[in-house]
């Protein structure tokens, strides 16, 4: 497996275990830069999640609840569940995330291809990619 770092805009993915060959949980560090860009509030249809925060501050949220985790706390997101994060804070944060079962590098390489493809990301072609990798986009409030 290819370990080499992933970046989607501001944001960095190292994915340390790819567990989609075998349907096992995967696991990744993402860093994310004071008030980087994030994914919208979405949802994983085959996949449950679990965010560890390894340094700095992550404003994180699942469902109806929103936390500031700070290095040593974490949050569980379960399959269906509408979640999303921030970092609106002055330092950068790292956090580790588990995915059971795991999602893959190769969906961040492909939201990188349209993510980082210059001006304004094809909102179309970002939500065919999250499409084909059970991620469903959280109704507009």
């Amino acid at each position: 497996m290819d370990s080499a770092q992933i970046r989607v805009g501001q944001l960095s993915i190292d994915y340390l275990i790819d567990g989609v060959a075998t349907a096992s949980m995967g696991l990744f560090e993402l860093s994310v830069p004071p008030a980087s860009n994030v994914p919208p509030p979405h949802s994983h249809s085959n996949n449950e999640e679990c965010v560890y925060v390894l340094q700095g501050t992550l404003r994180y949220t699942v469902g109806d609840e929103t936390r500031d985790l700070a290095a040593g706390q974490s949050m569980h997101t379960p399959k269906g569940v509408v979640h999303a994060f921030a970092n609106p804070f002055t330092e950068p944060a790292k956090a580790l995330i588990a995915l059971s079962p795991d999602i893959g590098a190769q969906y961040f390489r492909d939201i990188a291809a349209v993510v980082n493809a210059g001006g304004p990301p094809d909102k179309a072609a970002l939500l065919a990619v999250m499409s084909r990798y059970g991620l469903r986009p959280a109704a507009p409030q």
